[in-house]
């Protein structure tokens, strides 16, 4: 009887494990922000499908101290796994470190840190490989420019990888024989939101700056620079604008012909596949350091396949 009643402690013990919640700390950069949003919710339904993961999510608004002390909260809860979206690189670097020191498994999401070909054991990444969206996007714009003109763009924040990638990509293919007609006029931050880039481009608008295109590092200032081209009065018809991400609002403002080229990453895929990176990792599943998703580049040949 002993036996029999010892046995069904140790088999109720181990079913109990097998169903054990895991608590995973998210380090948001921002929550308003419209790709990261879509992002989360990607995130949150896939451990609402798991069942048996406890998420703890944090918004950092920006603020590289405000992310430090979510991660230093997270360690100190003993969460068992963290997953971050770091509002600079080189802080995420700092970031790093202090989850390696505590042990605890992480996974970079969207953003890299500045380390991201070095990461420690049980730490990988999640998201696009940014050259190659710039690459795409202004391979697209060169060719609707037919290799000339003048263009200005719009980087998102300056300490993110994302923006350095995607500007760099940009200038590398006007580099190129094809299109090094293109001259790049301006090139400001308007910090990945909408308000900033219109506010900017208002601004070039105003001080009589003149350019064919419109290159931005994501769809939100894309869009920003199309509200201030129709507030200006200039017809978006004789501007290519182009963004990235192919979010529903900069899909609908391709169907009506303001917005011309965009990359296709799908947030919702990519918290997903971020959710299930590092819990791969806390189990001890070997996986890759570096994750990237699919990119599709979209115009009005292919918008169609893209809009819901």
């Amino acid at each position: 009887m002993k036996k029999f009643a010892l046995a069904a402690v140790f088999a109720a013990s181990i079913a109990a494990s097998a169903h054990a919640e895991t608590t995973i700390g998210f380090s948001m950069q921002r929550f308003d922000d419209n790709f990261l949003a879509i992002l989360r919710s990607g995130l949150e339904a896939r451990a609402k499908e798991l069942g048996n993961v406890k998420l703890l999510i944090e918004d950092a608004q920006g603020d590289v101290s405000k992310q430090q002390s979510q991660i230093d909260n997270f360690i100190a809860s003993k969460v068992d796994g963290i997953i971050v979206i770091p509002v600079e690189a080189d802080a995420g670097v700092t970031i790093s470190k202090t989850v390696e020191n505590a042990g605890i498994p992480m996974v970079f999401a969207n953003n890299q840190p500045s380390n991201i070909d070095k990461l420690p054991a049980k730490q990988v990444f999640v998201g696009s490989d940014q050259i190659e969206a710039g690459t795409l996007e202004a391979t697209a714009v060169c060719k609707a420019l037919g290799g000339r003109g003048n263009a200005v763009i719009l980087m998102g924040e300056l300490g993110t990888l994302v923006a350095r990638g995607r500007t760099e990509a940009v200038h590398n293919v006007f580099k190129s024989d094809e299109c090094k007609g293109i001259k790049i006029v301006e090139e400001q931050t308007a910090g990945w939101q909408r308000t900033n880039a219109l506010d900017l481009v208002t601004n070039w608008l105003t001080a009589g700056t003149q350019f064919d295109a419109v290159i931005a590092n994501n769809d939100e200032m894309a869009l920003g620079a199309i509200q201030a081209l129709k507030a200006s009065g200039a017809s978006t018809k004789n501007v290519v604008v182009a963004g990235i991400d192919a979010t529903q609002d900069a899909l609908v403002a391709m169907k009506a012909g303001d917005m011309a080229v965009t990359v296709q990453q799908d947030p919702a895929v990519q918290g997903k596949d971020a959710l299930d990176a590092i819990l791969k990792v806390v189990k001890g599943e070997p996986t890759e350091k570096k994750i990237y998703s699919n990119l599709t580049l979209v115009t009005k040949d292919n918008l169609a396949n893209f809009l819901k």
